[in-house]
């Protein structure tokens, strides 16, 4: 078989958030991409190619054995549980994967989610139990393959390894799956392959990349032909300006040939762009596509590779859609491209957020996290935040979901300005590069939003209050009535109105003084002067009367089924007195 012929096979890293994929990666490439990533933790997929010579030199097999694939391509898949829609596509995408683990914390929630996803997609794959470097004791040998560094452990640390190996494979036997450390393993094609390794010192790495490129050489090109033939397919990576050739795609190349001159067709916020190939720049083997700053000029490229395109008229092009070239039926080819870009999985409410992102697998992995979190989206789309999309959530009427959350992606001049219109106050705006602290920020916002609601709905709300007319306080008897009361119980607030315990109206609270300071509420036990306007001593209110606050039946349904448990004994006692004459004629009053 041709070399050239033959399709580089993808190999996808899977795996629990902080358990080293994109160290293991750096360590195999010799970079430290690990260390450009917001928060060390991946949030796209990249691309690096690791070529065959490489993988000989590194595993130790390269005069013992003859193989026909060009290298692997390396998928650096987002580890985080918010991204299991471009982990599914990463999945999807993938010959072959490494689901690496942490040798010491085992099997985590995402851990399980990755198996679940390489089982769906009958993704053959590699565990790369990582970071066997932290056991206590553990003497490193760096670079040197696992047998022989494991021989020089102590007997202690041999069998703490052994104990916990064993602990993988009983809960991948418990999932269904058959598997052994590699060096035990006869038939690599019914048993999974347990790597033991270390992303930092390099311990185990040779032995991966040899269990890797065997599998590959042995099943892969025996099983599924990995051969190059017909139109390229890709995915594009993300969408960027480049100087000189201006916008420009970063593009996973897994399917067929794509040349320059060749007629494209990829997704963009106003449906399929087509487009010809002016130039293709292949990043330097070794290289992670989403960092590498000098690329080689080709004339063409197969796949699998990681590859960037200039072509006219990409303005609009987005991110996380396919690439497709146009060979024949060029109808057909946009048709395909338009039904993959309508299957966005994102949940829409007609109440919600709104929420931006740089790419459709992000926008699917934001609304994803908001809805397990019980956070509803009323529109997720692709692109930069822009004033028209201030305007929008500044009409949205619940306080609660006045808020954009926009997730690695451009806040344009004109929507900064909006916001900082005094009419734009209420409309928050939540930016970052990590989406599950986008959340936390928005979650912790919008619990300080709803308890200043709760205040100042409670602050707002009349209260039970009770009070009596003392003797030889009577300052004036009309216009306005002003005459020296004791709170007897709750609390008189100034403007509320006062009744009778029979229900007969008294008149309004206009003003409250404590000797000669001006209050505008007073506690149970205090005596005070009050003006009330309404009523005329000797008439309507007598020294020693007990009125009670008229409180407003729908405050009082508010005070019933939230407030109760917030009032002292005698405020609920006081409530319950003024309840119990209200609903004497209707007995529903306030229910």
């Amino acid at each position: 078989m041709n070399k050239a012929a033959i399709r580089t096979p993808i190999v996808c890293v899977l795996g629990h958030v902080d358990h080293g994929k994109t160290s293991l990666l750096d360590r195999i490439r010799g970079s430290s991409v690990v260390d450009t990533e917001e928060g060390a933790i991946t949030q796209h997929i990249g691309a690096t190619l690791v070529p065959l010579d490489v993988i000989s030199r590194m595993s130790g097999v390269a005069d013992s054995m003859k193989f026909d694939i060009p290298g692997l391509l390396f998928i650096d898949t987002p580890g985080h549980h918010a991204f299991t829609t471009l982990r599914s596509r990463g999945g999807a995408l993938a010959d072959m994967a490494i689901l690496v683990v942490d040798l010491n914390e085992g099997f985590q929630p995402q851990t399980i989610e990755a198996l679940q996803i390489l089982r769906s997609q009958k993704t053959p794959f590699v565990v790369a139990a990582n970071k066997i470097d932290r056991i206590h004791g553990w003497r490193v040998m760096k670079n040197v393959p696992f047998k022989k560094t494991f021989s020089q452990q102590n007997e202690r640390v041999q069998g703490i390894v052994d104990t916990k190996i064993y602990e993988l494979v009983g809960k991948l036997s418990e999932m269904g799956f058959n598997c052994e450390r590699y060096d035990r393993i006869r038939d690599f094609a019914r048993n999974v392959a347990i790597v033991p390794v270390s992303a930092i010192t390099g311990e185990g790495i040779p032995d991966l990349l040899m269990v890797l490129v065997g599998l590959a050489q042995r099943y892969l090109t025996e099983s599924l032909g990995l051969t190059v033939e017909g139109p390229g397919s890709g995915t594009v990576l993300e969408v960027k300006e480049e100087r000189g050739l201006g916008i420009t795609l970063d593009v996973i190349l897994y399917d067929g040939v794509l040349k320059v001159g060749d007629e494209i067709v990829v997704g963009g916020h106003d449906g399929v762009i087509t487009t010809k190939v002016r130039s293709l720049l292949k990043p330097r083997p070794m290289k992670e596509i989403l960092i590498e700053d000098r690329f080689e000029r080709v004339k063409s490229v197969t796949a699998a590779t990681g590859i960037k395109v200039s072509a006219p008229r990409l303005e609009g092009a987005v991110a996380g859609t396919p690439l497709r070239v146009v060979r024949g039926n060029r109808d057909a080819v946009i048709e395909e491209v338009t039904h993959e870009m309508q299957d966005i999985q994102v949940t829409l409410s007609d109440e919600g957020v709104y929420i931006k992102a740089d790419t459709i697998g992000a926008l699917e992995a934001l609304s994803q996290e908001l809805e397990e979190n019980k956070i509803p989206v009323m529109r997720a789309e692709v692109g930069p935040v822009t004033r028209h999309d201030i305007i929008e959530v500044s009409t949205i009427k619940n306080p609660l979901y006045s808020a954009v959350l926009s997730f690695n992606t451009p806040i344009l001049p004109d929507a900064i300005d909006t916001l900082a219109e005094p009419s734009m106050k209420h409309v928050m705006l939540f930016e970052g590069g990590i989406i599950y602290r986008l959340i936390d920020d928005f979650i912790e916002w919008q619990e300080d939003t709803r308890r200043a609601m709760e205040k100042q709905k409670f602050e707002n709300l009349v209260m039970p209050g009770k009070i009596t007319l003392l003797p030889d306080c009577v300052f004036r008897q009309s216009n306005p009535a002003v005459v020296g009361v004791r709170i007897l119980g709750g609390k008189l607030q100034s403007g509320v109105n006062l009744i009778h315990l029979d229900g007969r109206k008294v008149g309004r609270v206009k003003m409250m003084k404590s000797g000669q300071e001006t209050v505008h509420e007073a506690n149970a036990g205090e005596e005070i002067a009050i003006s009330i306007e309404g009523p005329t001593v000797g008439r309507q209110i007598n020294v020693g009367d007990e009125l009670y606050v008229d409180i407003p039946e729908r405050h009082v349904k508010v005070i019933e089924t939230e407030m109760l448990s917030h009032l002292n004994t005698s405020m609920q006692m006081i409530l319950e007195e003024f309840t119990s004459m209200r609903r004497k004629p209707d007995p529903f009053w306030g229910k």
